[in-house]
């Protein structure tokens, strides 16, 4: 899916797989290798970068829609599959898989707070503790899960037990990385 672009505007993108912030200036020639859950992988003359769906426009893409077609349960709770399913649309920017099918995420509760509100509590891992791009990963989950209805809080946190190995990965993440 290789596409060249240039940058209509300032942007500021993150590096991988460092996950520092850095300003892309506009006129800033990048080619898109990657677009997976609202976001952009692309490669500017200085290295590779992940740009958020926001910044859409500035590759001449429409900014990403982030509307949730979900109900609350009954009782007003958000409903568990909508939050999974936001989880699905979250990927790391070097691997064409959600982090759902890697097998990253290791529980997902729905607590209901003394307020009588729903805080969403998720425990996910990576695929290598010196990964740059974890705190960028995590709070994309955290951003979408919250998109839930129902939802008024969520607390996404990187934990590396037990470690996570290949064996981990879906069925379906490993027929999309040609694992079987």
């Amino acid at each position: 899916m290789q596409s060249e672009r240039t940058l209509s505007r300032d942007v500021v993108a993150t590096q991988i797989p460092s996950g520092d912030k850095h300003p892309l200036p506009a006129g800033t020639q990048v080619v898109i290798h990657q677009v997976l859950g609202g976001t952009y992988t692309v490669q500017a003359e200085y290295g590779l970068y992940r740009l958020d769906g926001a910044d859409a426009d500035a590759i001449g893409e429409t900014p990403t829609n982030t509307q949730i077609n979900a109900k609350t349960l009954a009782d007003g709770a958000p409903d568990p599959d909508a939050i999974w399913e936001q989880l699905k649309k979250v990927f790391d920017p070097e691997i064409p898989v959600n982090i759902v099918d890697l097998g990253l995420i290791y529980s997902m509760d729905v607590i209901k707070t003394p307020e009588g509100t729903y805080k969403v509590d998720v425990a996910m891992t990576l695929t290598a503790p010196g990964c740059g791009m974890g705190p960028v990963i995590a709070e994309d989950a955290r951003s979408k899960v919250v998109l839930v209805p129902g939802v008024t809080e969520a607390d996404v946190r990187i934990v590396w037990e037990p470690p996570w190995n290949q064996a981990m990965i879906s069925e379906t993440g490993k027929m999309e990385l040609g694992l079987v």
